[in-house]
């Protein structure tokens, strides 16, 4: 788990699984969820808590603002996720009792200077225009405006774009309410069992870890980062890297923001969260730099200057999961078929469409028609 206490293990079952998903984070949490909506025998495959997770540093924001210029399938795949979300976090606390603390009252992304706000109002009139993504509000709000939303704004705060589908979740609790489920449905999750082989033979998928083989009928691959190098055992290639990010943890005060910002929200119990770093540092996951943290700290007071007084408890990263392009990719091999992949870094904010849409096409075994913009194809240019 993402808090370091994994769930109960259970031993895998003799024969075959309908579907086994590789990878115990937030995608293949949510998918290994949904398929067992759909399937009777479900394996989660987890290499357990020495993972680059990227589900250890989440952010959690369900945010739906800003994504899927130049590939507008991903604006509407985003937009979709974050409408099913009420369905998905209901359906978690009937079935565990776990409130993964879902607040959908619109989100910001504040501007701190003209010039910020006249780029940002040209990215959105652009990311709006392309195909299909016409389908939710925004705002450019005044200054006036954002005070309303978020007292005390600094005096630097021109403005901020907002949309009303976005919000945020405790992503802690859902990877805990996801797994907690698992137990309750049948779910076998199978940590400290990383893949290392994977062999394809009379329609059997045999998966080679350090305690045994496991076989399914189904494979999902959502390992993250390890995506990589088990696509290609099954013919895929997945280009993914990992990118760093950095998150500053500020201590609980009163619960007084109630509209999260894309760099900075306080989490349900009270606890403030800035993050939004993005850095191309290879696998060095495990430390901060004081120049990304003072200016992820910088903007934030600038923001909101009350937060000069607000003691820092700790800091992290955490390793994204990014492609060649930044955009989902979602397939199903050709060589070898019933196996699909499933790599984004949006894990919180994709979840419900990862349980309640994606998994029933993957159960079914084959993707939607209009899942073909995710896949591996798009990076292969064809010679003129």
């Amino acid at each position: 788990m993402a808090n370091g206490a994994e769930m109960p293990a259970r031993e895998p079952r003799q024969g075959v699984y309908d579907a086994v998903v590789v990878g115990g984070g937030l995608v293949g949490s949510a998918l290994a969820y949904g398929l067992r909506r759909e399937l009777a025998r479900v394996a989660v495959l987890d290499e357990g808590d020495v993972a680059y997770r990227a589900s250890r540093g989440n952010f959690g924001l369900v945010w739906v603002q800003s994504k899927g210029m130049g590939l507008p399938r991903y604006g509407v795949w985003t937009l979709t996720s974050a409408s099913l979300w009420p369905a998905l976090a209901a359906e978690l606390l009937d079935k565990t009792g776990i409130d993964v603390r879902l607040e959908q009252r619109g989100g910001l992304h504040v501007l701190l200077s003209d010039e910020e706000r006249e780029a940002r109002l040209r990215f959105m009139t652009e990311l709006l225009a392309q195909p299909g993504m016409s389908s939710y509000e925004w705002k450019l709000l005044d200054r006036h405006e954002v005070a309303d939303l978020v007292p005390g704004v600094g005096p630097e705060v021109r403005g901020a774009t907002w949309t009303a589908v976005d919000g945020i979740a405790n992503p802690l609790k859902l990877l805990r309410a996801l797994h907690t489920a698992f137990a309750r449905d049948g779910v076998d999750y199978l940590p400290r069992r990383p893949a290392q082989e994977i062999r394809h033979a009379d329609g059997v998928f045999e998966i080679a870890t350090p305690r045994g083989l496991v076989r399914a009928n189904k494979l999902v691959l959502a390992a993250g980062l390890g995506n990589r190098a088990l696509a290609e055992r099954v013919g895929l290639a997945v280009p993914v890297r990992p990118q760093k990010g950095q998150i500053i943890a500020l201590e609980r005060t009163r619960r007084i923001l109630q509209t999260p910002l894309s760099t900075l929200r306080q989490m349900d119990e009270g606890s403030w969260l800035i993050g939004d770093s993005q850095e191309e540092a290879g696998y060095a996951d495990g430390t901060v730099g004081l120049p990304i943290l003072g200016t992820l700290a910088d903007r934030a007071v600038r923001t909101l200057p009350a937060l000069r007084d607000v003691r820092v408890v700790r800091t992290w990263a955490a390793l994204r999961v990014m492609s060649q392009d930044g955009f989902p990719i979602y397939e199903q091999s050709a060589a070898c078929p019933g196996a699909f992949v499933a790599t984004c870094h949006s894990g919180v904010t994709l979840a419900a469409a990862h349980a309640l849409k994606l998994a029933p096409m993957i159960a079914a075994g084959a993707l939607a028609d209009d899942m073909a913009p995710f896949s591996t194809r798009r990076f292969h240019v064809q010679e003129a």
